[in-house]
This record gives structure tokens, C-alpha cells and sequence, in this order.
């Protein structure tokens, strides 16, 4: 056959496929009816792995076979979908557990946030919940997150992501760990300064404290200065706090101008670090499943199944929904060798129709999920 013969053929099976897939599809539809009314799941797993099996074997060619096997992969989340949407508009899903609020401050809220007076945390809470907002401080992350927990705070402020130096690992694994929920997000932006007690200058300095990543982000000042011991604190504050209590010229602290003016210090050196546009991404952390209502942002964790194709299908559930996927971050899970946690961030609201669908058919298809939050 010439090519344009080819074509012609071609044309005439695809429009039979097409038919043939509608056809399915309205299949599909009474199928998704009678599992509203027996309460059945839709993803009935074992049933398709039989069923990929049988149409594996109708085919004549390994390359067909494997084809195939793909091929109706694809059909039956199509299907799954349209089961998903039709189970949703007739109410037969549960309702997800977040509960939508006007407002989350009060006259009693309390707010914990990891580090000392002077921190960027610091400044991220009084930009978020104000300046007269009742708050206390912790050395580390972890005790915030038990803060909220435990009833001593409404909710925790935590850096979760800078924009040069990328993710606060820990962060990703205490959301989940603790049944914490992120109600808000506060951008803030860095301008690291190199400061000390009256009389520092860079001629006296000797040793130089802050924090990991402000020491990374500040690498090409201080490599001007090879002479001096860098020395990693919990938190620029803490750096800060402990040249103001030493009182010595030979040692100078990281941190912001905030701090400088918390701490009595004078700043030697303001804008060290590499980039002019670095901020720190920081959320908002409370234990009740709540969001305020126009909430636009959704993070959730999830694991999927170790085998082939896995994150490929459950990332299709975004694309399928026309919902904008951000952010995808994985972390490994430490009882699984080379097996990852992977954390994402979309748009959307939990009461929209289209966020519930995707998440409903995560929740089936996903080895597990979390939601952590709707901001």
C-alpha cells in the first residue's frame, strides 16, 4: 500500500476506536451508578492486574504485548476519572475533614515560632498575625511543632523553603510526622548583615556565627576572608544573641537588621549575601484541620506504589482536573531504602468540585496520603 492509502485505513480504524471507546466509557458510567449504590470502591486493583493480564495475551508480539499493557493502563484511569467526577456530583464521596473559618486570630491567640527575638521567624510572625500578638520562642522545630500540639500555642511559624539555599528538610518531616495542618504562608525577604558590639570591625573579627544556610548564602563575602572560623548556630538570633552576651570584638554575627537592633549591635556590613532577591518562604502551622475560606494554595504528601509508571499515573490526576501543580519535592522514607516521600504543592480549594475529584482518586491510587493543608 502507498502512504496515502495507509492513512486512509488508519482513519477508518481510529474512528472505530473512537466509537468503540465511547461506548466503554458509557459503560463506565453505569458502572460508576452501580457503585454509588453498593458502596463499592472504585479502583479495584486486583481486578485490573487480571484484566491487563487477559488483554496482554490476546496480543501477538511482545512489543504489542507490552503496548497493549499500556494502552489500557491509560483507558482504565480515564475510566476511573469519569467514575471519580460522576461519584462526586452525586454526593457519594465523604467530605474531606478540613473545615473552611472566616478568620484564625482572636483575642487569645498565641503563636510559637523556632528561634530567639530577632529572627527572621520572628519578623515572618509580626508580618503575618501583627505586632501585638502574644508569642513565645523555642530553640528548635520540633518543639514548636509539639507546642501547637500539646495546646501551649494556636499555631507555629517555620521556615519551610528559601529561595537560593531550597527546602528545610526537617520541616518536610515533621509535617509528616505530627498531625499539624498549614493554615498560611508568609514570604519574607533576606538581607544578611555582618554586625558585632561597638568597636568590630572586619580588621578585629576572628570568628563569624550564624546559621548553615546564611553562611552558604554569604560564601562569596566570606571567602574574602579565609582567615575567619565560620561556626553554625541553630539560628541567626541565637548568633546574634551570643555576640551581644560576649561582648567581644573578635567575633561577629550573621543575621538580619532586626536582630541588630534587638541585640544593641552594629552592623559592619549590610547586604553580604549572593543574591539580592533571596527571601525565605515561611508556613503557618496549626492542629486543627482548618483553612480560611478563598484559601488558593494546597500542599499534600504522598507515597506511591515502588513499580514502574506509579508517580506517572498519579501525577496525571492534576493534568486530568486542570489543576497547576507548583512544587514537587521528595524525601526518602527511612524505614524503605531508595523509596521517597513526595510532598507537592498545587492551586486550588478543598470545596471546589475538581480539587475533590483529584484528591479522591490520589487517596485511592496512592500507597498513602496526607493532606497538609489548604492557605
Amino acid at each position: 500500500m502507498d502512504l496515502q492509502e495507509c492513512r486512509k485505513q488508519l482513519d477508518e480504524i481510529d474512528s472505530q476506536i473512537v466509537s468503540l471507546f465511547e461506548e466503554r466509557m458509557r459503560i463506565a458510567e453505569e458502572v460508576a451508578q452501580d457503585k454509588i449504590r453498593t458502596g463499592k470502591r472504585v479502583l479495584d486493583r486486583q481486578r485490573e492486574q487480571d484484566k491487563l493480564n487477559t488483554l496482554e495475551g490476546l496480543a501477538t508480539t511482545d512489543f504489542n504485548k507490552r503496548s497493549i499493557r499500556e494502552l489500557y493502563k491509560q483507558i482504565m484511569t480515564i475510566s476511573r476519572r469519569r467514575q471519580y467526577q460522576i461519584m462526586n456530583d452525586a454526593g457519594s464521596l465523604h467530605k474531606l475533614s478540613f473545615m473552611p473559618v472566616d478568620k484564625l486570630i482572636d483575642d487569645n491567640t498565641r503563636v510559637v515560632y523556632q528561634g530567639a527575638p530577632g529572627s527572621y521567624s520572628e519578623a515572618a510572625m509580626h508580618k503575618f498575625f501583627g505586632d501585638d500578638i502574644s508569642n513565645f520562642s523555642v530553640p528548635t522545630f520540633r518543639e514548636a511543632m509539639s507546642a501547637i500540639e500539646e495546646g501551649s500555642a494556636d499555631y507555629a511559624v517555620l521556615p519551610i523553603e528559601n529561595s537560593t539555599a531550597g527546602i528545610v528538610s526537617d520541616i518536610y518531616d515533621l509535617l509528616f510526622e505530627f498531625e499539624n495542618y498549614i493554615v498560611g504562608e508568609q514570604i519574607i525577604p533576606i538581607r544578611h548583615c555582618l554586625m558585632g558590639i561597638p568597636g568590630t570591625t572586619e580588621e578585629t573579627i576572628k570568628t563569624v556565627f550564624s546559621h548553615a544556610q546564611s553562611l552558604m548564602q554569604t560564601e562569596r563575602y566570606l571567602s574574602a576572608h579565609p582567615a575567619w572560623q565560620q561556626i553554625s548556630m541553630a539560628n541567626n538570633a541565637f548568633a546574634a544573641q551570643k555576640v551581644a552576651a560576649d561582648q567581644d570584638i573578635t567575633e561577629a554575627a550573621i543575621a538580619s537588621e532586626y536582630a541588630a537592633e534587638k541585640y544593641g549591635l552594629e552592623i559592619i556590613r549590610k547586604g553580604i549575601n549572593l543574591s539580592a532577591s533571596n527571601s525565605t518562604r515561611f508556613i503557618i502551622v496549626a492542629n486543627q484541620k482548618i483553612f480560611l475560606r478563598g484559601a488558593n494554595k494546597i500542599s499534600l504528601c504522598l507515597e506511591v506504589l515502588h513499580e514502574s509508571g506509579a508517580l506517572y499515573r498519579i501525577l496525571s490526576h492534576f493534568i486530568y482536573n486542570d489543576l497547576n501543580m507548583t512544587k514537587i519535592e521528595s524525601r526518602p522514607i527511612e524505614e524503605r531504602s531508595w523509596e521517597y516521600r513526595f510532598f507537592i504543592d498545587f492551586d486550588g480549594n478543598l470545596e471546589d468540585p475538581s480539587v475533590r475529584n483529584a484528591i479522591r482518586g490520589l487517596r485511592d491510587e496512592a500507597r498513602s496520603l496526607k493532606i497538609l493543608g489548604n492557605y
